[in-house]
């Protein structure tokens, strides 16, 4: 039997990208998927999706930078399913920009998706989660760790992100809750050359390419989310892709020097 069998699972943006990638993981796997997601149409054809192809999935409209909603997701969650086994913070926006045009407004904004939201979700669920000593991750990025050039306020949201991740982890992990922190390098998206048109139009072109122009492969989001469900079974306590990425991030906190250096030889701008 499959470590997911029966578990009651509830995946932030879920909708599309690497959440909808998530749901059908912990489908096929026979969890019982909840997807959250702003667009009602949207969401309900991610559902349709995965239950054509034999999974259970649930759909659970709500914006997660809104108090409201998330209180209302919460108890519904209580209400039809009794418990949580898992909670994937997914939803999330990046960014592009030079920092000095980067605003206050613009910090707030993502801070709000990137950190605020996933603040509000894990207050919200943290009892059903540590009742049944499930899961919480919570998506990040390689700019948790390291702030390349024309990210704008995405790197500030996700090193945030970081920090809030392991005081959970340390807060947490004694009461049987399992907290992990996953950073991925950029993912393979259909729109990926063009998201980032409309912003930062002082950057140069390399650094509207996926991974702000970091020479790295895109990575497969069936693959990220399968890596993702093997690394909760381990328990990790957080998943970097890919792996050599952990080097520069260990020299960056040695030397901000190399580390500022060896950051710049990696992009292509």
């Amino acid at each position: 039997m499959s470590y997911w069998q029966d578990k009651i699972c509830l995946v932030t943006g879920g909708s599309a990208g690497l959440g909808l990638a998530i749901g059908h993981a912990l489908a096929e796997r026979g969890a019982n998927v909840i997807l959250n997601g702003r667009r009602k149409g949207v969401l309900d054809g991610a559902v349709e999706a995965i239950t054509r192809r034999g999974g259970k999935a649930t759909p659970l409209s709500g914006d997660v930078v809104w108090q409201e909603d998330v209180d209302r997701m919460a108890a519904t969650v209580a209400s039809e399913f009794g418990r949580l086994d898992f909670l994937c913070n997914c939803a999330g926006r990046s960014s592009r920009g030079a920092i000095l045009e980067t605003s206050p407004e613009d910090m707030q904004q993502l801070l709000d998706v990137n950190l605020l939201a996933v603040v509000r979700m894990t207050r919200a669920l943290a009892p059903s989660l540590l009742a049944t000593r499930g899961h919480l991750v919570n998506i990040g990025s390689l700019a948790s760790k390291v702030a390349p050039r024309y990210l704008g306020a995405y790197p500030a949201s996700k090193f945030a992100l970081a920090a809030y991740t392991q005081q959970l982890r340390l807060a947490l992990s004694a009461q049987g809750l399992h907290v992990m922190l996953v950073c991925p390098g950029p993912i393979a998206r259909a729109d990926a050359g063009q998201r980032y048109e409309q912003q930062g139009a002082n950057i140069p072109n390399d650094a509207r390419a996926p991974g702000g122009g970091a020479k790295l492969k895109v990575i497969d989001p069936v693959q990220l989310a399968a890596d993702i469900l093997g690394a909760c079974e381990r328990r990790k306590p957080e998943l970097v892709l890919p792996a050599k990425a952990k080097l520069l991030f260990a020299i960056a906190q040695l030397s901000a020097r190399w580390g500022d250096w060896l950051l710049s030889r990696s992009l292509r701008q």
